[in-house]
């Protein structure tokens, strides 16, 4: 695939390795682009190249590094580096994020809380973004959030294909963790693979993000179930309802596939030490070493935003990439049950 004239593609401090993976697979260098702070903890961004008229792709994860940079570090380097692209007359600014921070606050559902997603989105227009390309936000309407274009991707065609010989015997069935997420569930991963589908219902303990797993809709019993969810994060959710559909549903394993893993404070080693058999995910925000485990798979996503990317910059369809029969991308672990991943396996799509 030959360098495209007029594309560049910058990261700032978040996730930079999958900034490098997207590039590799457009196979055209990461721009260069200085991003750090000053003492007194202010942020500064500078581009070391022209972007004059050029179309540009600023990646970002808004989430924290894996070297510790928090969340609101990684929110003020993208909207920073925006300014400085639209000042430096950049021609049109995609904002990429693979995870779209404070997903879950989309709505007002108490009094006097804010609705930060919304919140979030007008900061990155008002810097100056003329597009966005995210993948597998919180809730859909969370794109009309936006006045400029959104592509939403979806991992979960990556994962799915993951799964896909573990479920050839056709005993299996896809569990949503919550009936928020029933839909999702059924449309992404429990329809394409012609599989029942089974719900949680649960209730949240306050505002503190812990839930407890409550009632069990649909038969797992004597089954694979596979657990499917936008993200994981206290883990509680997902490892409630482990030990739900084991000890009530009758399940024979449970594994969870979800598309974002931030795995705060201790989750990483609760499902270590957990029943679930294994956690696929992906790639859409960096894990730390030491958050690894044997139960965890990570595949790379950035294949797909590097097709999305390039099909951007030339004009193309962005919705061909749901179509598993049109378009083919290389399924790659980057991390595989214990040990680092070496390209990994490639899968037709």
């Amino acid at each position: 695939m030959a360098r495209y004239a007029g594309l560049s593609v910058y990261t700032g401090n978040a996730h930079p390795a999958f900034a490098r993976a997207v590039c590799e697979y457009i196979k055209i260098p990461l721009g260069d682009a200085e991003v750090s702070k000053f003492a007194n903890d202010n942020i500064f961004a500078k581009f070391n190249e022209n972007v004059r008229e050029r179309d540009v792709f600023l990646v970002q994860s808004l989430t924290r590094s894996a070297e510790g940079m928090g969340v609101s570090d990684a929110i003020m380097e993208l909207v920073i580096m925006i300014d400085a692209c639209r000042r430096a007359s950049a021609g049109r600014i995609t904002a990429v994020m693979p995870f779209y921070a404070y997903g879950r606050s989309d709505k007002k559902d108490q009094p006097r809380v804010p609705i930060t997603a919304r919140l979030l989105a007008d900061m990155i227009e008002v810097a100056g973004a003329d597009r966005v390309l995210t993948m597998d936000l919180h809730q859909a309407q969370i794109q009309g959030f936006f006045t400029v274009p959104v592509d939403e991707l979806t991992g979960f065609r990556m994962l799915r294909e993951f799964f896909r010989d573990l479920l050839a015997g056709g005993n299996a069935v896809v569990v949503a963790p919550d009936l928020g997420f029933a839909n999702e569930a059924r449309k992404l991963f429990a329809e394409p693979l012609r599989l029942p589908l089974a719900v949680v219902q649960k209730r949240h303990l306050g505002n503190t993000g812990e839930t407890e797993a409550m009632v069990l809709i649909g038969d797992v019993r004597g089954r694979t179930a596979i657990i499917v969810d936008d993200e994981i994060d206290l883990g509680g959710t997902v490892l409630n309802a482990v030990n739900l559909l084991l000890d009530e549903g009758g399940a024979t394993e449970v594994h969870a596939a979800v598309a974002h893993a931030t795995l705060s404070r201790d989750a990483a080693e609760k499902v270590a030490h957990s029943r679930l058999r294994s956690l696929v995910t992906t790639d859409s925000v960096p894990i730390p070493e030491d958050k690894l485990s044997d139960k965890i798979n990570v595949l790379s996503v950035a294949p797909l935003f590097g097709e999305a990317i390039r099909r951007i910059h030339e004009g193309e369809s962005v919705g061909a990439l749901f179509d598993s029969a049109s378009v083919q991308l290389p399924l790659r672990l980057t991390w595989r049950g214990g040990k680092r991943g070496s390209g990994g396996p490639s899968s037709s799509h």
